[in-house]
């Protein structure tokens, strides 16, 4: 019986402190030394509940900011390429200029261009 007794009572020491460090992480209000065990406990589940759902919104917006940045970065690399191909263009239309000045003839996108 006496191994019993020592037992139950380094449980007891045990849960006791376990309820003590649940006391310093669950926020408890002003009321703190009136608490229960089992009002500790149910504060506690309501605080898990709170923490889980904040943690559900967060990932959610983490989804939707990466769902964003993906869409922002396929519009940059469109514009992108569009402006490559507005530079290529232009650069053709200037070189285009540039030959006629000389005189000379030039075909480029199927549009034939002669000295003025």
């Amino acid at each position: 019986h006496a191994e019993r007794a020592v037992w139950f009572s380094s449980r007891r020491a045990h849960l006791r402190l376990c309820l003590e460090k649940l006391k310093v992480l669950v926020p408890l209000g002003p009321e703190s030394s009136k608490h229960t065990t089992l009002s500790l406990l149910m504060k506690a589940k309501l605080h898990i509940k709170k923490l889980e759902d904040y943690d559900r919104r967060a990932l959610h917006q983490i989804e939707q900011l990466q769902r964003e940045q993906r869409h922002l970065k396929r519009q940059l690399e469109k514009l992108g390429s569009e402006r490559v191909r507005t530079d290529s263009v232009s650069s053709a239309v200037s070189s285009e200029r540039s030959d006629s000045d000389r005189g000379e003839t030039h075909v480029s996108m199927g549009i034939v261009r002669r000295p003025r």
